[in-house]
Protein backbone atom coordinates (compact mmCIF):
# COMPACT_ATOMS: atom_id res chain seq x y z
CA UNK A 1 0.00 0.00 0.00
CA UNK A 2 1.47 3.57 -0.77
CA UNK A 3 0.36 6.26 1.29
CA UNK A 4 1.83 9.88 0.27
CA UNK A 5 4.69 8.30 -2.12
CA UNK A 6 5.38 5.41 1.41
CA UNK A 7 5.10 1.98 0.83
CA UNK A 8 3.53 0.39 3.88
CA UNK A 9 2.64 -3.12 4.61
CA UNK A 10 -0.25 -4.81 4.40
CA UNK A 11 -1.95 -7.37 6.84
CA UNK A 12 -0.41 -10.88 6.03
CA UNK A 13 -2.74 -12.56 3.52
CA UNK A 14 -2.66 -16.11 5.32
CA UNK A 15 -4.65 -14.79 8.88
CA UNK A 16 -7.70 -16.83 9.00
CA UNK A 17 -10.61 -14.26 9.11
CA UNK A 18 -11.70 -14.46 12.60
CA UNK A 19 -8.86 -14.00 13.60
CA UNK A 20 -7.26 -11.25 11.30
CA UNK A 21 -10.78 -9.46 12.93
CA UNK A 22 -10.03 -10.19 16.31
CA UNK A 23 -6.58 -8.34 16.14
CA UNK A 24 -8.33 -5.66 14.32
CA UNK A 25 -10.56 -4.64 16.56
CA UNK A 26 -7.80 -5.49 19.36
CA UNK A 27 -5.38 -2.27 17.05
CA UNK A 28 -8.83 -0.32 17.37
CA UNK A 29 -8.85 -0.62 21.17
CA UNK A 30 -5.48 0.18 21.49
CA UNK A 31 -5.82 2.95 19.18
CA UNK A 32 -8.59 4.44 21.30
CA UNK A 33 -6.61 3.72 24.43
CA UNK A 34 -3.93 6.24 22.97
CA UNK A 35 -6.52 8.95 22.83
CA UNK A 36 -8.17 7.92 25.72
CA UNK A 37 -4.78 8.47 27.61
CA UNK A 38 -3.45 11.53 26.64
CA UNK A 39 -1.45 13.32 29.56
CA UNK A 40 -0.91 10.20 31.59
CA UNK A 41 2.41 9.14 30.14
CA UNK A 42 2.45 5.63 31.52
CA UNK A 43 -0.70 4.70 30.19
CA UNK A 44 0.08 6.46 27.04
CA UNK A 45 2.89 3.90 26.79
CA UNK A 46 1.03 1.10 27.58
CA UNK A 47 -1.54 2.05 25.30
CA UNK A 48 0.92 2.42 22.57
CA UNK A 49 2.71 -1.06 23.06
CA UNK A 50 -0.85 -2.47 22.25
CA UNK A 51 -0.86 -0.82 19.05
CA UNK A 52 2.36 -2.06 18.36
CA UNK A 53 1.58 -5.76 19.64
CA UNK A 54 -1.47 -5.35 17.38
CA UNK A 55 0.35 -4.46 14.39
CA UNK A 56 2.55 -6.63 15.09
CA UNK A 57 0.31 -9.65 15.30
CA UNK A 58 -1.28 -8.44 11.78
CA UNK A 59 1.96 -8.68 10.23
CA UNK A 60 2.53 -4.61 9.67
CA UNK A 61 5.43 -4.79 11.69
CA UNK A 62 8.13 -6.81 12.87
CA UNK A 63 9.62 -10.20 11.01
CA UNK A 64 7.98 -10.14 7.47
CA UNK A 65 5.46 -12.82 6.94
CA UNK A 66 6.70 -13.34 2.99
CA UNK A 67 8.96 -16.35 2.18
CA UNK A 68 10.22 -15.66 -0.66
CA UNK A 69 12.99 -13.33 0.09
CA UNK A 70 12.17 -10.07 -1.06
CA UNK A 71 13.88 -7.04 1.24
CA UNK A 72 10.95 -5.35 3.03
CA UNK A 73 10.37 -1.45 2.10
CA UNK A 74 7.76 -0.74 4.65
CA UNK A 75 7.92 2.91 5.43
CA UNK A 76 10.65 3.58 2.57
CA UNK A 77 9.87 6.15 -0.26
CA UNK A 78 8.25 4.43 -3.50
CA UNK A 79 10.69 6.35 -5.59
CA UNK A 80 13.54 5.24 -3.70
CA UNK A 81 13.04 1.13 -4.37
CA UNK A 82 12.57 -0.99 -6.62
CA UNK A 83 9.10 -0.05 -7.06
CA UNK A 84 9.82 3.60 -8.58
CA UNK A 85 9.02 2.23 -11.79
CA UNK A 86 5.55 0.83 -10.56
CA UNK A 87 4.68 3.90 -8.48
CA UNK A 88 5.63 6.35 -11.05
CA UNK A 89 2.81 4.53 -13.39
CA UNK A 90 0.31 4.30 -10.77
CA UNK A 91 0.88 7.80 -9.90
CA UNK A 92 0.44 9.37 -13.65
CA UNK A 93 -2.98 6.92 -14.40
CA UNK A 94 -6.09 8.69 -13.75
Amino acid sequence: MVVRGRLWRLSNPALKENERQDLVTALMNARRAVKQAKGDPSATTVARQSVDAAKVALGERGPVWWDDGAPDYNRKLAKNTPYREWFEMLASSP
